[in-house]
């Protein structure tokens, strides 16, 4: 099974040229997936049950990702050369009404092959799957399926910024980067996302921020500082 983008990207270029819809340029699943690992509570990442606050939305610019951990098997799927991948669904969290957080409410079984296959596109790796319900979405009081509907629907709504440009702006800020994922998002203003980027400046990750009725909302804590210069890892694409 293949899904390809191209064409659906082309059309929204010709449309939006400065956005993007396609997530995925491509993305070819296996005949046999991948069984994952259970995700469990530990001490140092305990069951925790509490009021949820809203939520946080988390973005993984998979380019990036690929490139810091080529050749530790981090995820074969995600980063094999038959796909490729701009940004990639980490997962909805649970957000406390303080500084903690809801995680690992109650216990769950290996999510169905049916729910890998069906999300492995928006969320290239079996194992995350199993970790983000496990975490977070046990603390929704939800089913898997109705959680992953849930959050990709999200996801499948974001336009992205012309990546390819910006990775080689030199002066690139964090500010700037999030004005221009903002201007692609009607609905959505720089201080509503957070920018992650590693401790040499690339982009890893970007989080948006959301109330308890899903709506994008004003970020209580900045992520990389507005002036701060982002780099973005484009690798050969």
């Amino acid at each position: 099974m293949k899904v390809t983008f191209g064409l659906a990207a082309a059309l929204t270029a010709a449309i939006l040229p400065q956005a993007a819809s396609a997530q995925a340029y491509s993305c070819k699943i296996p005949q046999t997936l991948p069984v994952p690992e259970p995700a469990l509570p530990s001490p140092r990442q305990p069951r925790r049950i509490m009021p949820v606050g809203g939520y946080t939305l988390a973005l993984i610019w998979a380019p990036q990702s690929c490139h810091e951990r080529a050749g530790d098997g981090f995820s074969g799927f995600m980063c094999g050369s038959e796909n490729s991948f701009g940004f990639t669904l980490h997962g909805l969290w649970p957000d406390g009404q303080g500084k903690s957080w809801p995680q690992y409410c109650r216990s769950t079984a290996i999510l169905p092959p049916r729910v890998v296959r069906r999300n492995l596109c928006a969320t290239p790796s079996a194992n995350l799957l199993q970790h983000e319900y496990a975490k977070h979405g046990t603390c929704m009081g939800i089913s898997p399926q109705a959680y992953f509907k849930r959050s990709t629907g999200l996801y499948a709504k974001l336009r992205y910024p012309n990546m390819q440009a910006l990775s080689h702006r030199r002066t690139l800020t964090v500010g700037q980067f999030a004005a221009a994922f903002a201007q692609a998002n009607p609905g959505i203003s720089p201080d509503m996302l957070k920018v992650r980027t590693n401790r040499k400046g690339w982009l890893e990750e970007v989080w948006l921020c959301l109330d308890t009725r899903f709506r994008y909302k004003r970020c209580k804590e900045a992520g990389a500082p507005a002036t701060a210069r982002v780099k973005i890892w484009r690798g050969a694409r």
